[in-house]
């Protein structure tokens, strides 16, 4: 496991030590009292609070996680090594040290946790990992996974995109953020312009299902069954000394940030305000069954959150608004926008430019559509990597300012007739739409939709965003040698897996 970076102290870190001076009360009780009506209302509808910032965003995990009385089940499909993900696993290792059951599954293709971090983490009775698709990285040697990707190509393509953290079956948060730093704007150098949705009432339930449908799938397999062998290897010592580590970094005073022991400290003075501001909706949780389809179509085959997504689409009458980091439209998406374009309907999306994308890849694959979709109809926006709302989007920018960090987007939103609203994990792309299982909140809801609208419209505004044309497009921007490795990934087959 790689040392978290002293300077990169987090919300979580933060948390324990205010919950070392005073009680923790159970997420029911203080519903009870800070929310007399909930009950009522969780009764028949979902209450929805969106998460526009990544530290308000990582408050509402930590302060969740302190204070739940049974169950906390997270769902990632990254979970790194770094500040973020090392001192969250030490926050539900002391929540599994209190009584909590814990239960974490995590996708298997970027797990960058050593085998035995992982067991040792595993080891306490109150705690359990689970990995979807173990065939590239955990319990895998260089060989099996040359094998795997030559034999089971699609099996291997196949990930859990899923991204969901269930607290007493209560309270639920999902979205675009995975557990590293860049999602949570900790990242001194890059970080994810990205949004999460917490919810209670209803819709809880269904992501509870969702998560027992996947934490029980043949897909899944304990990380001792994964890791049988080197398992055999761990002593009680081991496991102690492992806890005792985690926990002396988490408690150690210097790597508080004062604004965000500040935050902290505040957080069970605001969550009140939290639940005034919230909207109570019908919600629909969409997701797909483990595996995504039966798999008998190749790297086809759509899913159950691609039907949902295109049936909401295709009903649109006015408007249509959308983001997402990455766009490659999949097999008959751009003919569907062009036929809803000269129906009346305006289009807009707004995407990473080339020179704040992550992924060139998947950005050869929206250059090479680039044109048909302008011909289309759709408006483009290309997000820039120094945005002018930067400073607004963390609060404690100044922090880092220094080193002047790249933006780029990663929020997968969608607003259709000013009244329906997704927010969720499903990126515009053939992987979602046919590989990756997803997961979101759909609703329809004209006050989400208002709040939705003028968030994506913010990072739309040409401060923030270049408007591509069938003209101009903002290429041209980035090195010659970032251009041409954009370029040699477009002679490749890759748009399917893209």
């Amino acid at each position: 496991m790689r040392a978290p970076h002293n300077k990169l102290a987090t919300v979580l870190l933060l948390l324990l030590a205010f919950c070392a001076h005073a009680a923790a009360q159970s997420l029911p009780a203080w519903l009870s009292e800070n929310c007399a009506e909930c009950e009522e209302r969780m009764s028949e509808r979902t209450g929805v609070y969106i998460l526009e910032k990544g530290e308000e965003s990582l408050i509402g995990r930590a302060w969740l996680t302190q204070n739940v009385a049974h169950t906390i089940d997270v769902q990632y499909f990254i979970w790194s090594t770094d500040n973020v993900g090392t001192l969250a696993a030490e926050q539900l290792l002391r929540a599994a040290e209190r009584g909590i059951r814990v239960r974490v599954l995590v996708d298997d293709l970027l797990v960058d946790a050593q085998g035995k971090t992982l067991l040792l983490l595993s080891a306490h009775p109150n705690a359990e990992i689970r990995i979807y698709n173990p065939n590239i990285s955990v319990g895998v040697n260089w060989w099996q996974r040359l094998k795997n990707a030559v034999t089971s190509f699609r099996m291997v393509n196949q990930r859990m995109h899923d991204k969901t953290a269930i607290f007493d079956g209560i309270a639920g948060i999902t979205g675009g953020r995975n557990m590293a730093d860049e999602y949570f704007d900790f990242n001194h150098t890059y970080n994810f312009r990205d949004r999460d949705v917490l919810l209670l009432g209803p819709a809880v339930s269904e992501m509870s299902e969702n998560f027992e449908e996947f934490w029980n799938s043949p897909f899944v397999h304990s990380v001792e069954a994964i890791l049988e062998d080197e398992g055999l290897g761990i002593t009680a010592d081991d496991v102690a000394q492992r806890t005792r580590e985690l926990h002396a970094y988490a408690t150690d005073p210097k790597n508080f940030d004062p604004q965000v022991r500040f935050a902290i400290v505040s957080a069970p003075r605001l969550f009140p305000g939290l639940l005034q501001a919230m909207s109570w909706e019908h919600v629909i949780f969409i997701s797909d069954i483990p595996g995504k389809n039966k798999g008998d179509l190749g790297l086809s085959g759509g899913g159950e959150s691609t039907q949902y997504l295109i049936d909401a689409v295709r009903n649109a009458e006015s408007s249509i608004l959308i983001q997402s980091p990455y766009l490659i439209m999949p097999e008959g998406g751009i003919e569907l926008f062009e036929e809803l374009v000269k129906r009346g309907v305006r289009i807009r999306i707004s995407t990473n430019s080339l020179a704040s994308t992550d992924n060139i890849q998947a950005f050869s694959g929206y250059h090479g559509q680039r044109h048909d979709l302008l011909e289309a109809g759709v408006e483009l926006y290309e997000y820039k990597p120094h945005p002018a709302i930067k400073e607004e989007l963390i609060d404690r920018y100044p922090q880092i300012a220094v080193n002047d960090p790249v933006f780029a987007l990663h929020a997968k939103s969608m607003v259709i007739d000013d009244r329906t609203v997704f927010i969720g994990t499903f990126n515009l792309d053939p992987r979602s739409a046919n590989l990756n299982t997803e997961v979101g909140m759909l609703a329809d809801s004209a006050e989400l939709a208002r709040q939705l609208t003028a968030s994506i419209e913010r990072d739309i505004a040409p401060e923030n965003s270049w408007r591509t044309t069938s003209e101009f497009n903002p290429d041209s921007v980035v090195s010659r040698g970032k251009r041409f490795r954009m370029w040699i990934n477009r002679l490749l087959p890759l748009e399917p897996v893209l």
